[in-house]
């Protein structure tokens, strides 16, 4: 996580919504996706990793087509400088180790 400067997260509800927040996402600015997790009964978090101001565009752009869908946002965050521990809990969410 070092090459990158912030975190940007986004949770909704069902995997349409957040594939479209996923999709707004990487289509609004330079971050990479790292991956999504299935919190708990159908609310889904998408992470997102780039630059501060690329996690910000992200997340609102992930947040505004949510919304365009009429559906909610539960929460969202972009955390600038994240702590380098972060990644023992973030590398669990990785699409890389969903594929291994």
């Amino acid at each position: 996580m070092s090459r990158y400067n912030a975190l940007g997260l986004i949770e909704t509800f069902g995997i349409v919504f957040v594939l479209e927040a996923a999709d707004a996402m990487c289509k609004a600015a330079d971050v990479d996706l790292i991956g999504f997790e299935n919190v708990a009964s159908g609310y889904i978090s998408v992470l997102v990793q780039g630059d501060v101001g690329a996690c910000k565009a992200a997340v609102e752009a992930g947040i505004k087509a949510v919304e365009d869908m009429n559906a909610e946002v539960y929460s969202s965050v972009v955390i600038a400088s994240p702590h380098q521990d972060l990644e023992k809990i973030i590398s669990r969410y990785s699409l890389d180790v969903l594929n291994a």
